[in-house]
């Protein structure tokens, strides 16, 4: 397991649906082209939530119901779904925008190689949205493999507009996350 991509949330309701973006539909050919061509392990994170979803903390401050377990919305884009599917990568379903398991999952395969040398050479994460689910995992990725670089691919992110996508770009410079 030496390069690891992880798509991020790459679900209807954050492409075309209830958080849609104009910009979110424009990455998907790329995202799709980028899992078909990359050639190592594929993790997918998917959006989690239920029915009591404006009840949470994150609910209350983002009164928008989206990715409830089940619905459209919840699902993995089509396209994307299916390149996934013929990598064979694990989904990782998260309840908030970091995934402690995804960090878990990484952490145990990389376990005792702190030093970079370990079996993940790099972390490449592309998916919705840059400044919300991408960011987080890159930082939890960050603090919990420090010596392996962790990298976006800009190019497969797109973010609530392209001003919060190139602030959390320039964010994730400043904390040492490679921006490709």
């Amino acid at each position: 397991m030496n390069h690891v991509l992880v798509v991020v949330d790459m679900q209807n309701d954050f492409i075309d649906g209830s958080l849609g973006t104009k910009e979110a539909e424009a990455i998907v050919d790329n995202v799709v082209k980028k899992i078909e061509t990359w050639d190592g392990p594929v993790f997918a994170t998917r959006d989690t939530h239920t029915e009591k979803y404006l009840e949470s903390l994150e609910g209350k401050n983002l009164p928008v119901v989206h990715c409830v377990r089940g619905t459209k919305g919840w699902e993995i884009e089509t396209r994307v779904a299916e390149a996934l599917k013929k990598k064979g990568a694990e989904v990782i379903d998260k309840p908030t925008f970091g995934s402690m398991e995804l960090a878990r999952v990484l952490l145990g395969d990389n376990a005792g190689f702190h030093d970079g040398s370990g079996p993940i050479a790099e972390v490449v994460l592309v998916g919705l949205c840059t400044g919300i689910c991408v960011i987080s995992n890159a930082f939890l990725l960050k603090a919990a493999m420090p010596n392996v670089p962790i990298k976006v691919d800009a190019s497969c992110c797109a973010c609530v507009t392209p001003e919060s996508h190139k602030t959390a770009l320039e964010a994730m410079k400043l904390c040492q996350v490679e921006i490709l």
